[in-house]
């Protein structure tokens, strides 16, 4: 009996001889390659960047989560490759999308490079094939812009290819939930794509979750990280709220933490950061406003973060006037952490970034200090401009400073040091309290 073109794929699935093609070589794209091949299939990793692909031929790994060891073992063995020849997405018979979904010019949905890895899957997908975007995307977006794209090879959906969606869920630092053991929401644009995704995907992945529609697994990505941003809004608006009166918010929140029930602690900060929860509330507003239904609380909540770098300078400016007679313009302020948050080196969309050009503009001198980030571009920098360089953070750099500004608390940071030679602390963290450190110089924000 001949198998069906499904029956077939899942077939080599189960068999472990598919070749699984992964487009996208970043936080997401990589560790999943490497859980790709220690579950037994053969990866071909797509980048466009072909320095990020010479960096992994030479086993050097530029993600936390991914040692150089995993990339020696299966790029040695020839099961994990990288590349940036698309004609070799013509060997996969699955094929992931795991690239950047920013904001465009309008701060709305920006799916080209999603797009443009759909028109490089259709040039080259043969027949069979599965794909998987994981990619966030808004709600309808797998079926109304990427399906179309891969209907016009003249396959048919469900028949000929198979195509889903699952989001991805990676924390980059988290040391407890690792790509493996988070769970995975599935589904297909249809049962057959279904069928023959959780094929694989209950293969790679510790527990895998199947939801109705692509719809639904589109939106429950947005919803998980509106969920952080909306919350982290209230805790960042108490904090503005209960400084006024007098009260410490982190204090609160510690007490309210004791009840068992009804209760989730977050915690405030200088503003959001990373790839998620600065974008994917913006996503699902778009669509909401697009259905004619926009989110109060959404535009609301990004108001409040947005305005957090803004509030942590305004403090800062109000600290060394009341404690040191100084006004920001002039004064040299050493930033304490760049990253977007702590023990990682990633600074997209990190509220660093805007707390440095504030301060240039408020005519200060600003510098940072970060053990994971070795330099960057600051926001002002044109293309002739040398990047920023992390400065040392010594008893001296600390006293020469008129003041610290904590905004990532990495743990590799000397906070004994700091505490014990800056002059004056300004903590957006609660940095110096929760390591049991001398705050006679330290002021929160």
């Amino acid at each position: 009996m001949t198998l069906s073109v499904g029956d077939a794929l899942i077939q080599r699935i189960a068999g472990k001889t598919a070749t699984v093609g992964i487009i996208g070589l970043g936080y997401v794209g990589l560790p999943l390659a490497i859980e790709v091949c220690r579950s037994g299939y053969r990866a071909v990793g797509f980048d466009t960047d072909e320095r990020r692909n010479a960096e992994l031929r030479a086993h050097h790994s530029y993600i936390e989560a991914v040692p150089n060891e995993a990339l020696a073992e299966f790029i040695g063995a020839k099961r994990l490759g990288a590349t940036s020849d698309e004609k070799s997405l013509g060997e996969c018979d699955v094929v992931i999308v795991c690239v950047p979904t920013p904001l465009d010019e309008n701060r709305g949905p920006d799916l080209g490079h999603v797009l443009a890895a759909s028109h490089a899957i259709a040039r080259n997908m043969k027949r069979g094939a599965l794909v998987v975007i994981e990619s966030t995307v808004q709600p309808g977006a797998t079926v109304d812009f990427v399906k179309p794209i891969l209907d016009a090879t003249g396959l048919r959906c469900g028949e000929d290819y198979f195509l889903a969606y699952s989001p991805e869920r990676v924390d980059p630092g988290n040391q407890k939930h690792r790509t493996h053991s988070i769970p995975k929401l599935f589904a297909g644009v249809e049962a057959e794509s279904t069928r023959v995704g959780l094929a694989l995907y209950s293969r790679v992945f510790g527990r895998v979750i199947p939801v109705s529609s692509t719809g639904v697994a589109e939106a429950a990505k947005l919803t998980e990280n509106v969920f952080r941003a909306v919350n982290i809004a209230l805790v960042n608006d108490l904090k503005i709220a209960f400084d006024a009166i007098g009260i410490d918010v982190w204090e609160v929140i510690e007490a309210a933490s004791t009840k068992p029930f009804g209760f989730m602690p977050f915690f405030p900060g200088p503003g959001l950061g990373g790839h998620c929860i600065p974008v994917d509330p913006i996503y699902l507003q778009w669509s909401a406003r697009a259905a004619g239904a926009p989110s109060k609380l959404i535009d609301a909540a990004s108001e409040v973060n947005d305005r957090m770098p803004h509030h942590v300078v305004e403090r800062l400016g109000a600290e060394l006037a009341a404690t040191r007679r100084k006004d920001l313009k002039g004064a040299k302020i050493l930033v304490i952490g760049m990253a977007y948050k702590p023990n990682i080196s990633d600074v997209r969309e990190s509220p660093g970034l805007e707390i440095l050009d504030l301060l240039r503009r408020a005519g200060a001198s600003p510098l940072f200090h970060d053990p994971l980030v070795d330099s960057l571009r600051p926001p002002w920098a044109t293309d002739r401009d040398a990047a920023m360089r992390s400065s040392p953070l010594t008893a001296q750099s600390a006293a020469d400073v008129d003041a610290a500004l904590i905004v990532t608390d990495h743990d590799a940071i000397d906070y004994a040091l700091l505490s014990k030679h800056a002059r004056l602390i300004v903590d957006t963290r609660n940095a110096m309290r929760k390591r049991g450190l001398p705050t006679k110089n330290v002021r929160m924000a």
